[in-house]
């Protein structure tokens, strides 16, 4: 273990390490690994790689920000939240409009405001307070989603996936943040929001134990907590790992697997340790201090696998 001297204090640089859901989030983890490895406090780099993922037009097709599917109306609304290990160091935005990259408005409520979550009007007057510029709505479409958008309008087709980019760091001074960003379901009501910037549902941090952040069908995984759960589980002794698994096996228990929905969990604990668990084929990136980052597939949860071979048994 490595120590520097300061005149009033030692301290010493801890585990880093990083973890993204999905396998878009490789560039963002990737920008993570730069920012904290240089020194970097974990909320800046969380806060910079999203951004820089939310304002990518692209990426859009992920359900995140610019770029992002809009809702009935036509019209994108974004969902961001932060949230450092920190006790009460919270902040976030729902239906937001017209701003590219609304993990840095979360950022400044977090900061600046003495609410957590503002939406809707309120959350564009706070961002425009804040000198940001709220851009109309045409900015906010890419050719992809204004497409996909008529397509909807004329056949009432739909989009698959509930994509949600959420991002994790641990620094080296044992700082631990967790971010989220969504633009929602897709052609979802206007003023619809998922679980993404609800604390405990679509991320929770606690300093000295970890942090979690979920993706999937918001609707559904708000019900359930999970991200608040996974991190208790941490606090109790458990693995990231077999903490993710624990709670995706307490949620299909009480939903019953025939019913159940789609979710990812991602988490991260201090140690720099790292888990996931999912009711479908979910691909994450990850990446620790000293080694490269990388992405791994997650398969369903087993209890799912299992129902449904049962049932293709039974059909047969």
């Amino acid at each position: 273990m490595t120590f520097f001297h300061r005149p009033s204090e030692l301290f010493k640089i801890k585990s880093m390490a990083a973890v993204g859901t999905w396998g878009f989030s490789q560039p963002a983890v990737e920008r993570i690994r730069s920012l904290i490895t240089a020194g970097q406090h974990a909320t800046d780099a969380v806060e910079e790689a999203m951004a820089e993922v939310e304002d990518d037009p692209e990426t859009g097709r992920h359900i995140v920000g610019r770029g992002g599917f809009p809702n009935s109306g036509g019209v994108v609304e974004c969902d961001a939240a932060i949230m450092e290990g920190t006790a009460g160091r919270f902040g976030a935005v729902a239906a937001l409009r017209g701003v590219g990259a609304p993990v840095r408005v979360a950022r400044r409520v977090m900061d600046r405001s003495p609410h957590s979550l503002l939406v809707g009007e309120g959350a564009v007057a706070f961002a425009r307070e804040q000198g940001f510029t709220i851009e109309p709505n045409g900015n906010m479409l890419s050719e992809h989603s204004a497409k996909a958008y008529q397509e909807f309008l004329e056949q009432k087709q739909g989009v698959s996936g509930h994509d949600t980019l959420g991002l994790i760091a641990l620094d080296s001074m044992g700082n631990i943040t967790v971010g989220v960003s969504s633009s929602g379901a897709p052609f979802k009501s206007p003023g619809r929001v998922g679980d993404s910037p609800l604390p405990g549902c679509g991320l929770y941090a606690e300093h000295k134990v970890g942090a979690a952040a979920a993706t999937g069908d918001g609707d559904k995984i708000m019900c359930h907590c999970p991200s608040f759960h996974a991190v208790q589980l941490m606090k109790k002794g458990l693995s990231p790992q077999d903490a993710c698994h624990n709670v995706l096996d307490g949620t299909i228990r009480r939903t019953a697997p025939d019913r159940f929905f789609e979710i990812g969990l991602i988490a991260l604990n201090v140690k720099g340790e790292v888990g996931a668990a999912s009711s479908v084929e979910f691909p994450y990136t990850f990446w620790s201090q000293g080694k490269v980052v990388e992405t791994s597939t997650q398969p369903p949860h087993s209890i799912l696998t299992n129902a449904t071979e049962k049932c293709h048994t039974h059909v047969e």
